[in-house]
């Protein structure tokens, strides 16, 4: 695996980042009813660069006919010629996009933004809080550190979702929990009669989490009303909020910094973003209008 400097950070060495290049359906695996994992493969060699990006980066994916969404992208970064992209269903764009088979072709711009701070984990103990959909996004991080489990301390992973059906990445988390060095701990909003374990939302799991705060970065993604109580609690744990890092979730349209769709205050998301240190962006997160 490429050290965590040499990843390339941006689409910037392509001729054309507003050119969506073609990539063809390899798999599409249904998570639960309305959110599904496809895998993509270029369709020409000379665009597997699109395969090489940095955790927490996303895409502009295109169904050719029906409309372009940003999709971050919850692959492993070492595994080059493939992106692993997760997606729920919310309108006519995703629709299309999770209803993909085999052999289709959608077209792929990026990847963009600014990603997770990997270099600036190593060395710390990582405390990763996801809630729904925002595991995906943290997934790649979570692999990349797995893979160079030597620099980093302890890894702490908290997750909320609203019910047990919801869960993401199942079968893995259950791969994942039986590593005796990586600490997993699960809730849901609400159970179900045979779910046996935690109930609550994510923010309640923080103060049990066994980390020192000292030591500790954060990488939090999720709804932006989790991450401002999360961004809350990790600080009430002893959290600097400069070891906070959270991924803003917006209304991107071109992915470079041109239209403004994805403006958040002072900030474009696509590209100063979608992560941010807290301190950049938590007075705005509890501004309603923004």
């Amino acid at each position: 695996m490429a050290p965590l400097s040499e990843v390339p950070t941006s689409a910037a060495a392509t001729p054309d980042p507003m050119m969506p290049r073609l990539a063809r359906v390899v798999r599409n695996r249904r998570e639960y009813p309305q959110t599904a994992t496809l895998e993509l493969e270029p369709e020409s060699a000379a665009n597997h660069e699109l395969t090489a990006f940095r955790p927490g980066q996303f895409t502009m994916l295109e169904r050719f006919g029906v409309g372009e969404l940003p999709i971050s992208l919850s692959g492993d970064p070492a595994e080059r010629g493939r992106l692993v992209l997760t997606i729920r269903e919310v309108g006519a764009v995703t629709a299309a996009l999770t209803r993909l088979a085999p052999g289709d072709v959608v077209g792929v711009r990026g990847p963009f933004g600014q990603g997770w701070p990997m270099a600036e984990a190593a060395g710390r103990d990582v405390v990763l809080v996801a809630g729904g959909l925002g595991l995906a996004p943290l997934r790649p991080a979570l692999l990349s550190m797995l893979a160079q489990r030597e620099a980093f301390g302890r890894i702490v992973v908290l997750y909320g979702t609203r019910s047990p059906d919801e869960i993401l990445f199942r079968r893995q988390l259950q791969d994942w929990r039986r590593q005796l060095d990586l600490d997993i701990q699960v809730t849901v909003d609400r159970a179900t009669s045979d779910w046996h374990g935690r109930v609550g939302v994510v923010t309640g799991v923080i103060p049990r989490a066994a980390i020192d705060p000292s030591r500790a970065i954060a990488f939090v993604c999720g709804p932006e009303i989790m991450m401002r109580f999360t961004v809350a609690a990790l600080l009430d744990l002893g959290l600097g909020e400069q070891a906070i890092y959270v991924s803003m979730e917006r209304n991107m349209k071109c992915g470079v910094g041109l239209c403004g769709h994805c403006q958040f205050g002072p900030v474009l998301v696509c590209r100063e973003g979608p992560v941010f240190r807290s301190d950049r962006v938590r007075s705005l997160l509890g501004i309603m209008e923004l």
